[in-house]
């Protein structure tokens, strides 16, 4: 057979959840490119195999340098297998710029399936899984990270990030102030594992979840998008303010408001503030 790169999910937890491909594979490949040697010949322990072929570190510090190498060598003939840590490579891992330069060459590219956190939390979020996206790890800095939710406030898809544990208290209030705090989302850690959690709420309720309980092992969190048929801030303003002038409380109107519609409800409040000075 001609040489060749091929991508496998490994198991993100439980080791039962490796596949018969995956562990062919590994017992077989010539070149086994791991994100971390240590934890792939773990694996292998654990899985009761040995890896035959040379056992090679692809990261993030050598992975451009790594890719041309083993290109060549798959050109040559060989099989390279690359495996991440846990779940399926290039998913908030290393391993694209070896596929891109497979790619460019030629060379054939082949994927072994199988578990993968992001999906998987997905599935247990509860929330609608016809149309969503993958937004890795939010940016460490509160400025960076308030930005970056912003942009997102408006998006439809279910949104699904990673998140470091102790980050996901403050993720969870930045994403309240952004999203809303009634935008409904979920977080699950440690996946397939002995302490498998998954809590669901608003984003407010999990934040405070979050503060108190002090969560461990690895974070996704999965957050509803903005309802389709949410009208436009102008919109909700306006009828905000036709509420208020007809006798309802300013705070209670955009409390309602904000929680129909998912938008956050300092940002609304501000916007009828700003809109009543202006009358």
């Amino acid at each position: 057979m001609s040489g060749r790169i091929v991508v496998a999910a490994t198991p993100i937890g439980n080791i039962g959840d490796g596949t018969a491909r995956l562990w062919d594979a590994l017992r077989t490949a010539d070149v086994v490119a791991a994100e971390d040697t240590r934890v792939t010949r773990e694996l292998a322990a654990r899985a009761e195999l040995s890896i035959r072929g040379e056992l090679v570190a692809v990261h993030d510090h050598n992975e451009g340098a790594a890719a041309e190498a083993l290109v060549a060598r798959a050109a040559a003939g060989e099989t390279i297998l690359l495996v991440s840590d846990a779940g399926m490579p290039l998913v908030s891992d290393p391993g694209y710029r070896l596929v891109v330069a497979a790619i460019e060459a030629g060379v054939p590219v082949e994927v072994l399936p199988g578990p993968s956190a992001p999906l998987a939390a997905l599935a247990l979020s509860g929330l609608p899984t016809d149309r969503f996206a993958f937004e890795g790890f939010p940016p460490r800095k509160e400025a960076g990270k308030a930005d970056a939710f912003a942009a997102l406030a408006a998006e439809e898809r279910t949104l699904i990030f990673f998140e470091s544990p102790h980050r996901l208290a403050a993720t969870l209030a930045s994403m309240a102030e952004s999203f809303g705090a009634d935008r409904r989302a979920s977080v699950s850690r440690e996946i397939t594992k002995k302490f498998e959690e998954t809590r669901r709420g608003s984003l407010a309720e999990l934040a405070g979840w979050a503060e108190e309980a002090h969560p461990k092992g690895e974070i996704v969190i999965v957050v509803a998008g903005r309802p389709a048929h949410a009208p436009s801030l102008p919109a909700l303003v306006d009828e905000a303010l036709a509420r208020v002038e007809a006798g309802e409380r300013a705070k209670t109107v955009v409390a309602e408001l904000a929680q129909t519609f998912g938008v956050p409800q300092r940002d609304l409040y501000a916007a009828v503030v700003a809109a009543r000075s202006g009358r």
